[in-house]
């Protein structure tokens, strides 16, 4: 597997256990819990609304900088 497999893995079994632990009778970790919940889902409803109507996402342009200060 790949590191950022990996990663993800472990970023999210840690994730269910803290939520675990919350639900269990640290409730004071619900509402930071419940943050990247409700980001995580904002940000799946604006792709899928991208997508439902049809608009291709941007690219991004990198101007060439003819800086010469740098030099």
């Amino acid at each position: 597997m790949s590191v950022r497999r990996v990663t993800l893995v472990v970023a999210l079994a840690l994730y269910v256990l803290l939520w675990a632990i919350a639900l269990s009778g640290a409730s004071s970790l619900i509402e930071p819990l419940a943050v990247p919940l409700a980001l995580a889902v904002m940000v799946a409803l604006g792709v899928r609304l991208n997508r439902y109507l049809g608009l291709t996402p941007r690219r991004q342009h990198f101007a060439e900088r003819d800086d010469e200060s740098e030099s």
